[in-house]
């Protein structure tokens, strides 16, 4: 840029005619409303963003100061066996958007060799969140992904997941969803045998 009528030579700030403060361009660091760009945002305490709105079953935030349902703790810490068991407690329950929450956590805390299987399980639980939703792309799209996913551990699943099961469910699932679009009903999906 050259320098021109009210313009500072190239590479120059005329810093008399900025009236905005500087930004932050960590707002972690200094949630500061004025240098926030975002101060109505929620911010756990070491200043990362998190929703902290009430959520409907199906995870929707809500108005601020609504009844909302209770949804997973954001430490929460369970045994392999015992994330399977309560996410398809909550599956079974018609809760997808919160086994999607139990299995994300158990995806995060898993070791390397298994994270993608759990990553998988958890796409499904979000799959079957839109499903519930009425978001038909958004379902079989979530769906073929998550089952992809899962059909890697064919054959050496661990916690007695029937990876191939798993991942034919949802294709088939997806498949229908592509094809005939949200089922009638209440779809009912097993994670393990």
């Amino acid at each position: 840029m050259t320098a021109g009528p009210g313009r500072p030579p190239a590479g120059q700030h005329n810093r008399a005619r900025d009236t905005n403060p500087p930004r932050n361009p960590n707002p972690a660091t200094d949630p500061n409303p004025a240098t926030d760009p975002d101060p109505a945002r929620d911010r756990d305490p070491a200043g990362r963003a998190r929703n902290a709105r009430p959520r409907d079953a199906l995870g929707r935030p809500l108005p601020r100061g609504s009844q909302g349902e209770p949804t997973m703790p954001d430490d929460l810490a369970l045994a392999p066996p015992e994330a399977l068991a309560l996410a398809q407690r909550l599956l079974d329950e018609g809760r997808p958007f919160h086994a999607h929450e139990v299995l994300e956590a158990a995806w995060k805390a898993a070791p390397a060799a298994e994270r993608e299987l759990w990553r998988g399980l958890a796409q499904i639980a979000v799959g079957l969140t839109h499903l519930e939703r009425g978001n038909a792309a958004g379902a079989a799209a979530l769906l073929r992904r998550g089952g992809l996913r899962v059909a890697e551990y064919a054959g050496h699943a661990p916690y007695g997941i029937d990876a191939a099961q798993v991942a034919d469910r949802a294709a088939s699932l997806a498949d229908q969803i592509g094809a005939a679009g949200i089922p009638a009903g209440r779809v009912t999906f097993r994670l393990a045998g």
